[in-house]
């Protein structure tokens, strides 16, 4: 597998999500979902409606069962996937049993070599540079917690990683990189 990069301007994820809201809302929806919830592409398309929504409520939490090792991981919905994921939903007609990355081809979810076109397309599209894929959606959500104050020890254990260091060089920080880190409490 190829190294990619994540998207560390917030300036580019936002010209990202234009370009993508223009193509399609689903494919919108899919980078949302991807940069602020670190989900593995495997586990997004495989999602179902039925994962993210109960009844007519979007679930707090989407919670993926692991497929070696029987481990739930739960993934929180935040409002940014919320919003866009409510547009979606009230744009298709989805049953709950069907895939929410739904290909317009058939009943399955778009591949991940789609998927990895719509990234890119869109990547390319804005001028992003590096190498842009997939899984630039997981690093990009680990780059940006850990930029606004997350542990890098619990991204280690949200990407399974051995050691703090893996996981830095994993989400793009570099040794050298100097930052002011902004803890903000906000009581």
């Amino acid at each position: 597998m190829e190294f990619v990069d994540p998207i560390k301007e917030i300036a580019d994820i936002k010209a990202m999500k234009e370009v993508l809201r223009q193509h399609s809302q689903r494919d919108l929806l899919f980078f949302v979902f991807g940069i602020n919830t670190g989900m593995r592409v495997s586990d997004l398309l495989s999602l179902k409606v039925s994962d993210i929504r109960d009844g007519n409520e979007i679930k707090e939490f989407v919670t993926i069962k692991g497929s070696q090792d029987d481990e739930i991981a739960e993934f929180y919905i935040n409002n940014s996937v919320k919003t866009e994921l409510s547009k979606y939903l009230s744009q298709v007609n989805l049953e709950e049993s069907d895939y929410l990355f739904k290909s317009k081809k058939n009943n399955n979810p778009i591949t991940r070599q789609q998927a990895y076109r719509i990234i890119n397309q869109a990547a390319k599209d804005v001028g992003i540079p590096g190498k842009i894929g997939t899984h630039t959606l997981r690093k990009t959500f680990g780059y940006h917690a850990y930029r606004k104050g997350i542990a890098v020890s619990i991204l280690s254990k949200v990407y399974h990683h051995q050691t703090s260091a893996e996981t830095l060089h994993y989400i793009g920080i570099e040794k050298n990189e100097k930052y002011v880190i902004k803890v903000d409490v906000n009581l």
